[in-house]
């Protein structure tokens, strides 16, 4: 069955990440589903010339998992909560650089 949700629709994305996906070429929910928001947040910072707040990165990674997951909680479908496990694993990551 084919994915009928907008980009508009799914939570986090409001009209400034519309034209962002629009500056990167994602036009629908099934072609997001196949990106990477690491990778999407590197070519808008590359497009854009200029480096992106890391929210950006944290709503791309909401966005992609709510199209490749139409029923994805509630909670995972708010940027915020990609950012609270952005900084886990950025914490974790510095605790063990500083352990070698």
């Amino acid at each position: 069955m084919a994915d009928k949700r907008l980009l508009g629709d799914l939570d986090s994305i409001g009209p400034a990440m519309l034209r962002d996906f629009e500056l990167l070429g994602v036009r629908s929910v099934a072609a997001l589903a196949r990106r990477n928001p690491q990778s999407l947040y590197e070519q808008l910072c590359r497009t854009t010339g200029q480096a992106q707040d890391l929210c950006v990165l944290d709503t791309f990674c909401a966005a992609v998992a709510q199209a490749r997951d139409p029923q994805l909680p509630a909670s995972q479908r708010q940027w915020w909560y990609w950012s609270r496990k952005r900084k886990a694993a950025d914490r974790a990551l510095g605790s063990k650089d500083r352990e070698q």
